[in-house]
């Protein structure tokens, strides 16, 4: 059994009743949506239409939900059916960033995930979907893709259809009849734009618009459609196979030739906690890494109260780093079914194992130092065990900084996190947050400050050439990246990039490294953690403004 929906928008009236009716079937609290209905108008009056699309989970084949949870909340069934159990969920939102469909949200009553499971419930006991059931005009057609005299077979066997976003390659079982590109394209129409019907306008965190917010955060998108205005713009990026080159102007040409009327507002997941976490744990793998290629190939720079010292400030970044995920979770009294029931194809749980394995290494080889600093272990003993453990914590170090370069690459619903570049990228801010580390240790530690002025100063322009050519510098490789990338260097994130991420992140420290001396080394640390901070902040959150929806 293939269990998928069609949706034929050509008789689809927009009367809501299928909201309404999984709201009442499933007890879907207010504020959220299983199933809601997306209507767009185009043109100018008086000649306008409006568009209706039904919109919920797609049943995927290929779903990237499923592979993102850590403790297999959210799986699929052997009939196909995408779905969730809330009774192990841990809410950490990672399958609300994996979905690129905007279909799945945190339930405000239990603080887990929740979206359209196709009625499992009813299904199983052979009754439809009460989407179908309440449709007044059969604009909905569910059932079992793999029989061939099956309705929905032959309804897509007899009509072109068209799913959204088939680039993903997520295999959606969500298929449109007569669907309009206006509608199935997010960000080929503003989100929501102040005006929109029936409802209260709020932003992507919950917050209400201003009547100016659209002119201020949403750029006017040019269509290739028949029928539509085409917009000059000022900056090509790479469109949809479906609407073509979408240009991004500044300028409002005609900016109510396509808007959304009405849609479901979703709230971005991960906030402050999450480039916190970033920094926090680069701190702790930089050090332990720096530590260990320094105990390696410098070994004479290294002193007992130096390793000590460094050793403990790292494990404080690590405890932070765990302290920061457990946080962020909606649920973080379940935070220990990461551990008792993993789904290793998830990198949130690869990622906690490995962070577990670099925390008992550094704790025991902080714990050997510090007890060969206090005279308790020989120097015999320490000139054996160091390099030891030196070379066993080098690999968790390494992996502690890249692992989540990984679990981005898994959240497919945000495409400027899919760099390539972001394993060497985040490998460099470790360097730098270690480096700043023990720049402000210098300050209290007879270190030699040529060796840490010189790495600090290296480490910073080369995450300032990853980060500006980098990441910012080469064109990317979908229209949404490339927005999400707009939006950090010339939309609402670049005061923050610019003077927080490259001037005091990164400008002032170099210049400071480069005066000399350990108060300005110190300085230029800190200036270095802030700046790293700010770029992780713009960096995690540019992506969540752009809709999926």
């Amino acid at each position: 059994m293939n269990y998928g929906f069609a949706i034929d928008t050509r008789s689809c009236i927009g009367c809501h009743a299928c909201s309404t009716a999984c709201k009442s079937e499933n007890q879907v609290p207010l504020g959220v949506h299983r199933t809601w209905v997306k209507y767009t108008e185009v043109g100018v009056y008086p000649d306008v239409r409006r568009n209706f699309q039904v919109t919920r989970c797609n049943h995927c084949a290929n779903p990237p939900c499923v592979r993102v949870c850590p403790v297999t909340a959210m799986y699929q069934r052997d009939d196909g059916i995408v779905e969730f159990d809330s009774d192990v969920c841990i809410g950490c939102k990672a399958c609300l960033q994996a979905c690129p469909y905007d279909a799945i949200h945190i339930d405000p009553d239990t603080g887990t995930a929740a979206k359209c499971h196709f009625c499992g419930h009813r299904v199983e006991n052979g009754i439809e979907p009460a989407c179908v059931v309440v449709c007044p005009t059969h604009a909905i057609i569910a059932g079992d893709m793999d029989d061939p005299v099956s309705e929905i077979s032959r309804v897509l066997a007899s009509n072109d259809v068209t799913v959204r976003k088939p680039e993903q390659g997520t295999a959606p079982k969500l298929f449109y009849i007569g669907g309009h590109d206006a509608a199935l394209h997010p960000t080929a129409t503003e989100r929501a734009p102040a005006g929109a019907m029936w409802n209260e306008v709020l932003d992507a965190h919950g917050q209400r618009r201003s009547p100016g917010y659209a002119d201020a955060a949403v750029y006017e998108v040019g269509l290739n459609v028949p029928g539509l205005h085409d917009t000059v713009g000022h900056e090509d990026t790479q469109g949809s196979p479906a609407l073509g080159p979408i240009q991004v102007s500044p300028a409002r040409m005609a900016g109510q030739m396509v808007q959304v009327a009405t849609n479901a507002q979703h709230k971005v997941p991960w906030h402050w906690q999450v480039p916190a976490y970033l920094v926090t744990k680069g701190v702790g793998a930089g050090l332990f890494g720096l530590l260990a290629v320094a105990t390696l190939a410098m070994p004479d720079l290294l002193s007992p109260g130096l390793m000590a010292s460094g050793g403990f400030v790292g494990l404080l970044g690590l405890v932070a780093t765990t302290a920061l995920l457990v946080a962020d979770l909606e649920r973080p009294e379940r935070f220990l079914s990461i551990l008792l029931r993993p789904q290793w194809r998830s990198w949130l749980t690869r990622g906690a194992f490995v962070l577990i394995a670099l925390s008992g290494l550094g704790t025991a080889w902080w714990g050997a130092e510090f007890c060969g600093w206090m005279g308790w272990l020989s120097v015999e003993t320490m000139e054996w065990v160091r390099p030891l453990m030196a070379v066993l914590t080098l690999p968790a170090a390494i992996m502690g900084a890249i692992y989540t370069a990984f679990l981005f690459a898994q959240c497919e619903g945000r495409d400027l996190w899919q760099s390539p570049l972001l394993p060497a990228h985040l490998l460099v801010q470790a360097v730098v947050a270690g480096g700043a580390s023990l720049a402000l240790l210098g300050l209290g530690l007879d270190l030699d400050q040529g060796v840490i002025c010189g790495l600090l100063v290296g480490a910073l322009i080369v995450d300032a050439f990853l980060m500006l050519a980098g990441e910012f510098g080469i064109p990317h490789a979908s229209e949404v990246a490339a927005r999400a990338a707009h939006d950090i260097t010339h939309g609402r994130y670049a005061r923050l990039f610019w003077g927080g991420a490259v001037l005091l992140g990164h400008v002032v420290p170099v210049v400071l490294l480069l005066v000399g001396g350990p108060v300005l080394a110190a300085l230029a640390g800190a200036l270095s953690l802030v700046g790293l901070y700010c770029y992780e902040h713009a960096f995690v959150m540019a992506p969540q403004e752009i809709p999926n929806s």
